[in-house]
């Protein structure tokens, strides 16, 4: 699997998973486990769109694009 195609796979199963919105990946990298990829997440819409609460998840893909798990590592005011 290439790093695109994780990315995107990340993306597509966090957000078939959680329900939630993808707004950006802050990080990607490959390990011995898989691929590990950070997403932001709009977890609240709000007015003004600054004030949107984003959540940062960590999802972990195997070898194979399989999404073995993911985790919400912290929250924070898009506008911060």
């Amino acid at each position: 699997m290439e790093l695109k195609e994780a990315i995107e796979k990340a993306k597509s199963d966090l957000a078939a998973a959680t329900g939630l919105k993808p707004v950006s990946v802050v990080q990607v990298f490959r390990a011995k486990e898989g691929w590990h990829v950070h997403v932001e997440m709009v977890e609240m819409s709000r007015i003004p769109p600054a004030t949107d609460v984003l959540g940062e998840y960590k999802v972990l893909l195997g070898e194979d694009g399989t999404m073995l798990g993911f985790e919400r590592k912290r929250t924070r005011l898009r506008g911060e």
